[in-house]
């Protein structure tokens, strides 16, 4: 069994979405820390990602967290509330319930947690100042809590500037792209103490891409307006996409 077994929780931040591989299949950065964490440690690590995109923070610790813990992990990250912060009424103090929950549950089965403010979308979103003054609070809420907690593994993306800007950013303006989920890998294996190949700080920027103006509201805020209309999720369906322990075994040099 590997000393690391490393298992993640969430929503789109944390299944990849945005971050597209020419497969079709989504990456991000927790497979990226998975690969980062076994090419520091020398050694293979055990690698789980039960994140779905969509999700509001309470359905990811109602499915989610307990399915994780049984598989009996060293460490569990945890992102959730960035669609709460979409949502027309929506309580911080909701959402930082949520956090306690998994707080509790990984001290009572001695997991270290690794926790994780999702980045800033706002620059380029419609709503922003709605979303940026929730953001804020939910981000300064969760420090707040966990500023007593050295023990808990804290990698805060919220208030970096850099990362904010729209070249981290994908199409969708909402999701990063992959040269934002490297920047939050590199920030997640710090804050573990390895260290993370520099470059993954800030990648050369990617082509400039995505639709503008009324295309951008057809074909992107459009459909999310349809599925809260309807009651849908862009997870229905959806299962992770490495809901059993994979092998992330060192590069080779």
């Amino acid at each position: 069994m590997a000393s690391v077994r490393y298992v993640a929780i969430g929503d789109s931040f944390t299944e990849g979405v945005g971050d597209d591989l020419p497969d079709g299949h989504v990456r991000g950065w927790a497979d990226l820390v998975a690969q980062g964490w076994a090419d520091a440690a020398g050694e293979p690590i055990e690698y789980a990602n039960l994140a779905i995109r969509g999700k509001l923070v309470w359905p990811i610790v109602d499915e989610q967290l307990e399915p994780a813990l049984a598989l009996r992990p060293t460490h569990l990250s945890f992102n959730g509330g960035g669609n709460d912060m979409l949502r027309p009424r929506t309580s911080v103090a909701h959402v930082v319930a949520a956090f306690e929950r998994v707080l509790r549950r990984c001290d009572e089965e001695g997991v270290q947690l690794i926790v994780l403010s999702g980045a800033n979308p706002t620059a380029q979103l419609p709503l922003r100042g709605v979303i940026q003054r929730r953001g804020d609070l939910l981000s300064h809420a969760v420090e707040k809590r966990l500023a007593s907690r050295a023990d808990v593994v804290q990698a805060y993306n919220w208030f970096d500037a850099e990362l904010a800007t729209p070249p981290f950013w994908s199409e969708d303006r909402l999701h990063m792209n992959s040269r934002g989920h490297h920047r939050v890998a590199a920030r997640v294996l710090s804050a573990l103490g390895l260290e993370p190949p520099p470059e993954w700080w800030s990648l050369p920027p990617l082509p400039a891409a995505g639709a503008r103006g009324a295309a951008y509201y057809r074909e992107h805020v459009g459909p999310w307006v349809r599925r809260r209309l309807t009651g849908t999720s862009s997870g229905d369906g959806r299962t992770p996409k490495f809901g059993e322990w994979t092998e992330f075994v060192p590069a080779a040099r």
